[in-house]
């Protein structure tokens, strides 16, 4: 493939991040910024990603088309370009980063490829790539496809295997660390109500500092980005449960962090966040949110 234009639906929080890096590395990224967000348009203007217009005329100008979006929206955009796929005759590597379930992931390759694009499965493992570390893990049969872009700044890692295994690698790995912030969470914030934080973090700090130190530093970003994780836990939940074990444990961290969304902190962007506000600071307003419902 020659220099490759890529296609990014959409500029948000890692969507803006992952076009910023292809710019500059030298390459066009375009989205369509129809129906999107003052916050979307202001990202991507700040990435220096052009708006293309329609998803129509964006999928007739790209090469390759990042699917970055909140996990619930995915099937729906997936039909969104396989409607702009059909009219427009276009081939694009469609490649879904989704926090999204294997059998999820398998539905909508289907979807891409019956209208004629190409597809391949992304599990994005890391923050957005403001520095080096974040992966793109990709499976599937046009995964080598994507390989390109390790030339334009992507750590992009090949897994064998068919369309889901990038997604399974995903979900199994974010089960880990957001389900261990969920648990974190809810456990600190339990302590608080009993009036024994204090003691649970010198107990920690004693007998397990380093899960203790990893909580903190996880905690004070959390809840900007909570309201997107809910989707997440709850793919990975129905990733387990077609595997035929327990979706529970990752349901009850959906409702947690739905609980965080709906609080005073969980409704700041990332831009608004307070960063002065440390990992007993959210413990602190998680709980306030938590008090009129607590038996006294």
């Amino acid at each position: 493939m020659a220099t490759p234009t890529i296609g990014l639906l959409s500029p948000g929080d890692m969507g803006h991040a992952v076009g910023s890096v292809l710019r500059t590395n030298g390459l066009t990224v375009l989205t369509s910024l129809k129906g999107r967000s003052a916050r979307s348009r202001a990202l991507a203007a700040k990435s220096g990603i052009d708006n293309a217009g329609s998803v129509h005329a964006l999928v007739r100008e790209v090469d390759i088309l990042l699917c970055i979006v909140v996990p619930a929206a995915a099937p729906d955009v997936a039909h969104e370009v396989a409607a702009a796929l059909r009219a427009t005759n276009s081939t694009v590597l469609y490649a879904d980063c989704n926090a999204i379930a294997p059998r999820t992931v398998r539905l909508i390759g289907d979807t891409i490829t019956a209208a004629g694009g190409r597809f391949t499965d992304v599990g994005i493992i890391g923050p957005p790539p403001t520095r080096p570390g974040t992966k793109f893990y990709a499976s599937g049969p046009a995964a080598a496809d994507l390989a390109i872009l390790r030339d334009y700044g992507l750590d992009v890692r090949l897994l064998d295997g068919e369309i889901g295994q990038a997604s399974g690698l995903k979900m199994c790995y974010g089960a880990m660390t957001k389900g261990l912030q969920a648990l974190g969470t809810e456990l600190l914030v339990a302590a608080r109500l009993m009036g024994l934080e204090d003691a649970l973090r010198a107990e920690q700090r004693e007998s397990t500092p380093d899960v203790l130190a990893w909580v903190e530093r996880s905690i004070p970003t959390m809840p900007p980005k909570a309201h997107r994780w809910v989707g997440e836990m709850e793919e990975i939940a129905a990733c387990f449960a077609d595997l035929g074990m327990t979706p529970a444990i990752l349901q009850g961290a959906a409702e947690m962090y739905n609980f965080v969304a709906g609080t005073p902190i969980g409704q700041e962007s990332p831009e608004e966040r307070d960063r002065s506000r440390d990992a007993p600071g959210v413990v602190a307003a998680l709980a306030d949110a938590l008090e009129p419902a607590v038996p006294s």
